[in-house]
């Protein structure tokens, strides 16, 4: 191989994916044909699998033995662990995780898709889509896989016929409405055959789509590290002599330089990183998923456990949270056992205190439960008995997920995802609308004119006031007088009003707890592109759930861009304002859902500044809220 080559072999990206669905739904049949169809296995390779065919009695090679690496997977024909492999085209690197049909080994189906760029669903064309297909594509979706392909396989099975192929269409559709999945693809394929996996079937003109491989070769890798937030686990502490003390571990997220201004936890103590240390070298900067010894200027006391993470930036810092749990052990969850939960580099112990629901991945809806069963997945309550240092898993996957291991038998048991606040209120269904949704086939776009271009040339820095609190409080008061204000003395201001993006922007939206969760989610990436331009953006909406709020609050570089001003009331006295006429209305009966009315009010935990209106004048509110150096 010449320099040339070798090079432009290193600089070819990577796609990590992987295959799921029932059992027998021909998975390692595919990652099989995938290899021997690309010319990525030896010959001898395929003389031994040939070899095992013919003294099995199978008519074809039986490309799944490829993958099947245990003795008990080929004696049974089924794969058990996940079996990793790996493979190269000229357009792209490849990393297969090769993950498990049967319903007791979904815990593997788990483990292999936690570092997928993608998802591929495998669906018989013979049986229709079964539970553990929906199960592993909801599973996909709670890891946000951002890329998922529902390879129809085992076409030749019924004829290649095309009506098979769009009623299984239909019907993944239906369900994937409920998921936070925004790019999927459907293929018909036949693994056995070869038929669109990666060569064009001749029997399925009908077909006008791409083949598998090369939709695999040319799918966008979506950047899934979080590069805002510098989180850095600390794993060991390294102390050769008296000269040297290094902290080592991996970037888990942002991005750090020397020179940078860091904080430490649990201790809050602050220092400069000095040094970014590795075996070939000092680094400029380090990002996601370098190895790194940081040194610091100053002397303190570091463990195994603790995080270092930017000065300005820091994460959620609590030992209560909720989170998604898929449990994974063939005992039960017993709430009354204490559990370990590993986090990061970080190990305390954990009660799992309250099961608020289990959810049924057939039609994705709530269930009441005392208990989760082997493969279950539910809404839970934990308690640990020393604070975590997270950020929620939609934000950052690296520090929003965690496993339980029991103590007495050193297994892990479960695997979580941390939520931001409590949606309990709200439905699961409605959770895809909280989050970073992307539209398919789209780039980013930088900015022309720069954040900080703007804000030298306006004299200010941009900041967002977001004003909550329920209808009647004093919202939209406060946050007109300061806006004018603010125009005064020259600043360049946005005022968001809950009322005037529902006439056009939002104006599709109703009240339930899905619309309103979509309208601060449309919203706050609204602010997001104004604040950008350099504004003051003042918006005023009574975002009741405090994770969506905590959801735009993730929008914005640093927490001090981001002013949370809860504006409150005693109830009776908004509903004396009553400046909109809703209270009137709910009281006759003629609307249903009102905030602070007859609908669920979470208060801020800790805003920037709480305005009470029944002790505080609109001018006092205004000068209060400016002494945050706005």
């Amino acid at each position: 191989m010449s320099q040339n080559t070798q090079n432009s072999y290193l600089d070819m990206d990577m796609l990590r994916f992987t295959t799921a669905g029932s059992v027998d739904d021909g998975k390692s049949t595919l990652i099989g044909r995938l290899l021997y169809d690309s010319k990525s296995i030896f010959e001898d390779q395929m003389e031994a699998i040939e070899k095992t065919s013919k003294s099995s009695g199978e008519e074809e090679v039986n490309l799944a033995l490829l993958t099947d690496g245990l003795k008990a997977e080929r004696e049974q024909k089924i794969t058990i662990d996940v079996a990793y492999r790996y493979f190269a085209t000229p357009k792209r690197k490849f990393i297969i995780a090769d993950t498990p049909g049967h319903t007791q080994y979904t815990r593997n189906m788990v483990t292999g898709a936690s570092t997928a760029d993608l998802a591929i669903i495998l669906v018989d064309a013979s049986k229709g889509i079964l539970t553990q297909s929906r199960r592993h594509a909801f599973i996909s979706s709670l890891l946000r896989i951002p890329h998922m392909v529902v390879a129809v396989n085992k076409m030749d099975l019924v004829n290649y016929d095309e009506n098979v192929f769009n009623r299984i269409v239909s019907d993944f559709r239906d369900f994937a409405r409920k998921l936070d999945v925004s790019d999927i693809t459907f293929i018909p394929i036949s693994a056995l055959k070869g038929d669109n996996v990666v060569d064009q079937s001749e029997y399925m003109d009908w077909y006008k789509g791409t083949t598998l491989l090369y939709h695999l070769e040319n799918v966008k890798v979506d950047a899934a590290d979080n590069v805002l937030d510098f989180r850095f686990p600390v794993q060991y502490v390294i102390r050769p002599g008296m000269h040297f003390r290094g902290f080592s571990g991996q970037v888990a997220s942002g991005h750090i330089r020397p020179g940078d201004e860091i904080k430490v936890l649990p201790s809050g103590l602050t220092s400069t990183v000095k040094e970014l240390v590795t075996r070939d070298g000092n680094l400029e900067v380090a990002y996601p998923r370098d190895s790194v010894t940081i040194t610091i200027e100053d002397e303190i006391d570091i463990s195994r456990g603790d995080m270092i993470v930017r000065k300005d930036n820091v994460p959620t810092i609590k030992n209560e949270f909720e989170s998604f749990l898929c449990w994974m052990n063939e005992k039960s969850l017993d709430l009354n056992k204490q559990y370990i939960l590993q986090h990061t580099s970080r190990q305390v112990q954990v009660f799992i205190e309250e099961i608020f629901y289990r959810i049924n991945v057939d039609s994705l809806s709530r269930e009441d439960a005392s208990e989760l069963k082997l493969n279950e997945i539910g809404r839970v309550k934990l308690k640990t008995s020393q604070s975590l240092f997270f950020d929620p898993y939609q934000i950052n996957q690296k520090t929003g997920s965690f496993i339980i291991i029991d103590p007495t038998t050193n297994v892990t048991v479960g695997a979580g995802m941390i939520r931001a606040g409590s949606t309990r209120s709200k439905d699961v269904v409605d959770e895809a609308a909280s989050r970073k949704l992307i539209s398919p086939n789209v780039t980013w776009e930088p900015w022309n004119i720069s954040r900080e271009e703007r804000e030298q040339k306006n004299g200010h820095k941009a900041k967002v006031l977001w004003f909550t609190g329920i209808s009647g409080a004093g919202k939209s008061t406060i946050a007109k007088a300061i806006e004018q204000k603010l125009w005064e003395e020259g600043k360049q201001t946005i005022l968001l009003d809950g009322d005037q993006v529902r006439h056009g922007l939002n104006g599709d939206l109703g009240f339930s707890p899905g619309d309103r969760k979509e309208n601060i989610r449309r919203v706050g990436h609204l602010a997001r592109l104004f604040f950008e331009h350099g504004n003051i953006v003042l918006c005023t909406f009574v975002s009741p759930y405090s994770d969506d709020r905590e959801f735009v609050k993730s929008l914005f570089p640093k927490d001090s861009d981001f002013i949370e001003i809860h504006v409150t009331c005693d109830p009776k006295t908004a509903q004396t304002r009553d400046p909109k006429g809703l209270y009137e209305k709910a009281m006759e009966g003629k609307i249903t859902g009102l905030t602070g009315y007859d609908a669920e009010y979470e208060v801020p935990e800790s805003p920037s500044m709480s305005i009470d209106t029944d002790k505080v004048s609109v001018e006092k509110a205004v000068d209060l809220v400016l002494s945050l150096e706005v």
